[in-house]
């Protein structure tokens, strides 16, 4: 069996355990920033502003993710890890640059389709979120490649304190403007990547490049094209709804999916974060096995965690909303959030276990494979859902694309390395969940009337403390060896 969450004590798998808890806070406190932005930003500008503000984030994400992004796993893939070349960092800055520029041409294109009555103003922000998120992005893979978790961590903090302060000074100050609020969170990015770029190139060695352009671009150019055909995917329900709506309808589908995507991506995300380098080393020292291995643990983890903060959040999704979201944002939140925290659970993993595999063999163009037949489903569904059942239809559309996307990534990977799927921890996983939602809806029932934070805190308890007793009778042993290595550690405070 995978480690259960009660075995984080435990010798099983340590490595991939360790590297969870270095990044997740810092992961934590990002997402945590982003939500209180949330809370903010939703009170305090008017609801188009905040739609056009989501829609910049994705069509800045797009081309980020289209043009910059891939750099992060083609550095981490072929630049190694530990001392990292000058040359291999000039060479890699070099296609970034080139990168950029592409992507503020793209940009600026895609604003005059999502926003053609404020173009100027929209591609203002998307560009900046462009640039300053790749100069970010590559100075933070920089401080991964030479192991500095602690450093990455750090700055991560940093950028979320400001990516909260800066915003909410722009609102105070120049109130209904989603390109002010914007900006001020590309300039918390932009402080904390040079930041973080000055700290990562005080590590970096003399020496000639690891891979030559030509090994860089034959893996990232497969990359560029899945994170276009990803769009499709994961953002055009967005598109499409403010094509046949609002940036209104956007606004409240976008609060939507970020109360409902945060606490469950947070997890994942921070599980894969060390575990991807992680993977990867051991595919090259032992083997594909090894690395199937490690994947399935990594798997059952997700599932182990994930699970239950998804039926949390089902459970709960009314008074969430009622306690963070204005009374314009609440409409049908009982139906979103389920088919957002199943697009999130799919997508989490078919991004951090199954398309691993094609990283580790340097296939990533099988993405392209995989990636399309859910993105023809997502765009087709949205089409004929959204005119009729406007932000429920694009979270239905967005959950059949991610289902999609997940089986063809299982059937791909298994011709390349099977990874076992631990189905024993997915079953036990899943009932843990529905017992832990179950628990949280009956307690926030029998709070009745009262005040949303104080349904919210009796359903959370009754939730979270049936997720703990459920998981230290079925792992009584793993249970007693976590519970005296926090002992040992108080005792040493």
């Amino acid at each position: 069996m995978a480690a259960p969450v009660a075995s984080l004590a435990s010798r099983k798998h340590p490595p991939l355990l360790r590297s969870t808890l270095i990044y997740a806070p810092a992961i934590l406190l990002t997402r945590i920033s982003a939500l209180l932005l949330l809370v903010i930003a939703t009170r305090l500008i008017d609801q188009t502003e905040y739609g056009l503000l989501a829609l910049v984030v994705t069509v800045g994400e797009l081309c980020d993710s289209a043009l910059t992004s891939w750099l992060r796993i083609a550095l981490l893939r072929l630049g190694g890890k530990g001392e990292i070349s000058r040359g291999s960092l000039v060479l890699a800055a070099r296609v970034l640059v080139v990168a950029v520029l592409l992507g503020l041409v793209l940009s600026a294109s895609a604003s005059l389709v999502v926003a053609p009555e404020r173009w100027v103003e929209f591609s203002v922000a998307v560009g900046v979120y462009l640039c300053v998120a790749a100069v970010s992005r590559f100075a933070l893979t920089i401080l991964q490649m030479q192991q500095r978790h602690g450093t990455y961590s750090m700055l991560e903090f940093a950028r979320a304190a400001l990516q909260l302060v800066l915003p909410v000074a722009a609102i105070w100050v120049f109130q209904d403007s989603f390109l002010m609020v914007s900006l001020a969170s590309s300039a918390a990015t932009l402080f904390a990547g040079l930041a973080a770029l000055a700290l990562a190139l005080r590590g970096v060695v003399p020496g000639a490049s690891r891979f030559s352009y030509r090994e860089l671009l034959t893996l990232g150019v497969p990359l560029i094209a899945m994170a276009i055909i990803a769009f499709g995917l994961s953002s055009a329900e967005r598109v499409l709804l403010k094509i046949y709506y609002d940036a209104g309808a956007v606004a409240v589908f976008a609060a939507a999916y970020a109360l409902a995507r945060q606490p469950i991506d947070t997890i994942a995300n921070a599980i894969n974060m060390g575990a991807f380098p992680e993977m990867v080393s051991r595919f090259d020292r032992e083997g594909p096995e090894a690395a199937a291995r490690y994947l399935s643990r990594q798997m059952g983890l997700m599932a182990q965690l994930g699970f239950p903060i998804a039926a949390l959040l089902i459970a709960l999704s009314h008074e969430i909303a009622e306690l963070l979201l204005p009374v314009a944002y609440h409409g049908h939140v009982g139906e979103l959030f389920p088919l957002i925290a199943l697009s999130i659970l799919c997508a989490n993993f078919s991004n951090y276990v199954f398309v691993n595999v094609y990283h580790a063999h340097k296939r990533p163009w099988l993405l392209a494979i995989t990636l399309t037949p859910g993105a023809i489903v997502t765009i087709g569904a949205s089409l004929a859902l959204i005119p009729h059942y406007a932000a429920v239809g694009a979270a239905t559309a967005l959950a059949l694309g991610t289902a999609t996307t997940l089986v063809a990534d299982i059937l791909v990977s298994r011709r390349l390395t099977p990874v076992p799927i631990p189905w024993r921890d997915l079953g036990a996983s899943a009932l843990v969940a529905v017992a832990a939602g179950v628990a949280a809806w009956l307690g926030s029932s029998l709070a009745g009337d009262a005040w949303p934070v104080v349904k919210l805190g009796v359903g959370g308890t009754a939730g979270a403390l049936t997720f703990l007793a459920l998981q230290s009778l079925l792992h009584p042993a793993e249970t007693r060896t976590l519970a005296s290595t926090v002992r040992a550690k108080l005792a040493r405070t």
